[in-house]
């Protein structure tokens, strides 16, 4: 694997982003991640980055605003320059994102809104304004849920809006294969991160409740899905394209 590539992951100062980021920097791809207000866990991403040997520079970004989109890749091209004495990058890890918990009839204009912006309209828009600066034969792998296969009350909305993000995915594939940019999405089941509040990883009654229902007897780990993502941003993966891959670890099959 050359040691020149650079991949772009939003949401990477913790949880699955910063797992995602430590992973290919393992597989020898330098890293620009992004935070939204968690700076000094961005920055420690970053040196732990160097400490593997790879290059690395954090931005902050708001991924549900799309009127900011201009100016941060801006940033971008200046810390590609900068940084790693690069024009373009090779591939967009669409990670950030929060957690939303309500029931349908409880569900408010504003709460879908915000979960929209996050999870469909920044990640379509943040991914088109990517497009120039995304090297040819790059990849791009976009993030949803077990949620969308497995039904679990009080995830409507987010669950309805990472199906988009499905849909979306096969389309960019088809799209973008003139510049064989090969487009994935990985589906984590539960992961034990601050998600949601930490819910799944705090919540005694949850983690059990899930690991039962669980082929392989527990609740996912950060490491569980990191290396799927890394694994998409090597050559070994260059026949995997418009593909959903879940890592759940056999939950609720």
């Amino acid at each position: 694997m050359s040691t020149n590539k650079i991949a772009l992951v939003t949401g990477g100062s913790r949880g699955l982003g910063k797992n995602m980021a430590l992973n290919l920097a393992q597989k020898g791809i330098s890293v620009i991640l992004t935070y939204h207000t968690q700076q000094g866990e961005a920055e420690g991403v970053v040196a732990e980055i160097k400490n593997l040997g790879q290059q690395a520079v954090a931005l902050q970004l708001d991924a549900s605003d799309i009127k900011t989109f201009d100016g941060f890749f801006e940033q971008v091209q200046t810390a590609l320059r900068d940084t790693f004495s690069a024009d373009k990058f090779d591939f967009l890890i669409n990670n950030a994102g929060t957690g939303l918990y309500a029931a349908f009839a409880d569900t408010t204009e504003e709460q879908f809104d915000q979960a929209l912006n996050i999870h469909f309209k920044g990640p379509f828009f943040l991914t088109q304004k990517a497009l120039p600066l995304l090297n040819d034969g790059g990849g791009i792998i976009n993030i949803s849920s077990g949620l969308t296969r497995i039904v679990y009350p009080g995830s409507s909305t987010y669950a309805s809006i990472k199906t988009a993000m499905e849909t979306l995915t096969k389309y960019q594939a088809k799209e973008l294969a003139s510049r064989r940019i090969r487009v994935n999405i990985v589906a984590p089941g539960a992961i034990e991160t601050d998600f949601g509040g930490g819910r799944t990883r705090d919540n005694k009654e949850i983690n059990s409740h899930i690991a039962s229902l669980t082929a392989m007897g527990r609740v996912g780990l950060p490491d569980d899905i990191g290396p799927v993502v890394a694994f998409l941003c090597t050559d070994e993966a260059r026949w995997i394209d418009a593909q959903r891959l879940e890592a759940s670890g056999g939950q609720a099959i």
